[in-house]
């Protein structure tokens, strides 16, 4: 009987710090989109600041086939505004909001899992 899952092929979030994520050995001083979804890589995801984050920055990743998206809020807990996640509650994408190093804990987590999982973590200029 086999007890462990099958090794993801996944990114992996190897170490993180208030100001920057390395995603498979690649540090990254911006915010950052990380995906275990195949064909789309990691890549830049919004602006350095909350308050200038919009529908614009969630509404892509509808059409992404996730089914769950973790938005890592920077260092400290700030929920999205409905209206920036419309897109992805319309196509029956979760949302988990929580801080970033805890975004980034989870993604693994989950995407060890073999889990559709997009975490778009917020660092902060």
């Amino acid at each position: 009987m086999k007890l462990q899952p099958d090794k993801s092929n996944a990114p992996t979030i190897n170490a993180y710090d208030r100001a920057w994520i390395e995603v498979n050995g690649v540090r990254h001083a911006q915010s950052v989109a990380v995906t275990s979804l195949p064909n789309i890589p990691s890549a830049t995801w919004a602006t350095g600041h909350f308050e200038a984050l919009g529908a614009s920055d969630f509404s892509p990743w509808a059409q992404s086939g996730a089914e769950l998206v973790l938005f890592g809020s920077g260092q400290k807990l700030r929920f999205a505004k409905p209206q920036w996640l419309q897109d992805l509650f319309m196509r029956g994408i979760g949302v988990e909001t929580m801080d970033t190093a805890a975004a980034c804990r989870t993604y693994n987590i989950l995407a060890s899992e073999g889990r559709k999982v997009v975490a778009l973590l917020l660092i902060e200029s």
